[in-house]
């Protein structure tokens, strides 16, 4: 299958890089670092082996680019509102789009913009930034699932796992809510306490008390999921999730890097769009809507 890329920086960069690594077709659309990437390739620094692209099939417009059977969006959800011009073409009508974003209520908001068009969800664990040009550095973790949302060809989203795992990609295929939610588990805490408290994850978990208000802000999220009727989403999965990130490599989640170089943060999907759903499910999640709040006055001066 060929592949695009929308958004080719941490993560777009690291899985299309992966790909065409494997010799499988990639098409990546650049923004700032087109130019440097045309001359001088793409550079992957990475805890599973680093590797060089010195060819890249590299673009500064959707339009130039072809038809692909699988699209990555790995846009920042802030974005979204540009895909109406982006997406369409790269579509035929059987291509897969996979949304590669955080959060709750993303697929339902494009699959509104392109109701025709074959969504999946695309749940990344993986630590990975971008801070220079042509440069991705992968510093932990980095499995992928798939969970179908519209997907009308239900054995081409097993073959794009399959050729992930080609390509050295652990790839699983999951149900969409749960997916969804599970990873909002870690999402929430993480992304936002990083940015308030202007700490990474290692620093978080090193505190008693920080420790303690992560564990009860993943509380509040299985809480939501449950009355929201996720299955398999339980205290269990919150201590699986510490552990986890206890070992991790110390990480600066992508909201505090947004923060640091003064971007628009993905606070809608993270937080407003699941905080409400809950609501509305007869659940409050009373420490992630303080955190929500925080986080919009921290972004007050980013809008203007």
């Amino acid at each position: 299958m060929t592949y695009g890329v929308i958004g080719s920086g941490a993560i777009g960069g690291y899985y299309g890089g992966r790909l065409q690594k494997a010799g499988f077709e990639v098409h990546f659309l650049f923004r700032s670092d087109y130019d440097y990437v045309k001359e001088h390739g793409l550079q992957v620094d990475s805890c599973n082996g680093s590797f060089h692209l010195d060819n890249v099939n590299a673009y500064c417009d959707t339009a130039d680019m072809p038809q692909c059977d699988v699209v990555f969006v790995c846009l920042k959800t802030v974005n979204n509102d540009k895909l109406c011009k982006l997406l369409p073409p790269l579509l035929h009508e059987g291509t897969i789009v996979v949304l590669i974003q955080n959060g709750i209520g993303v697929e339902a908001d494009v699959q509104s913009n392109f109701p025709d068009v074959q969504l999946c969800a695309g749940l990344a664990f993986i630590c990975s930034a971008k801070t220079e040009p042509g440069r991705v550095n992968h510093q932990c973790y980095g499995s992928i699932n798939l969970a179908d949302y519209s997907c009308r060809d239900k054995e081409s989203v097993q073959a794009v796992a399959t050729e992930m795992r080609l390509a050295g990609i652990e790839a699983g295929i999951v149900e969409y809510n749960e997916a969804r939610w599970k990873k909002a588990v870690w999402n929430m805490p993480f992304n936002g306490l990083t940015v308030a408290l202007h700490a990474q994850t290692d620093q978080l978990l090193a505190n008693p008390a920080t420790r303690r208000l992560v564990k009860e802000m993943m509380m509040e999220v299985v809480g939501a999921a449950q009355h929201l009727g996720v299955k398999n989403i339980d205290e269990t999965f919150v201590e699986k999730m510490i552990a986890m990130t206890d070992e991790m490599t110390p990480y600066s989640p992508s909201m505090r890097l947004d923060y640091d170089f003064h971007r628009r943060m993905e606070i809608d999907y993270l937080y407003t769009r699941p905080i409400a759903m809950a609501r509305e499910a007869g659940f409050a999640m009373p420490k992630l809507e303080m955190l929500e709040a925080e986080l919009r006055f921290l972004e007050a001066p980013l809008a203007h």
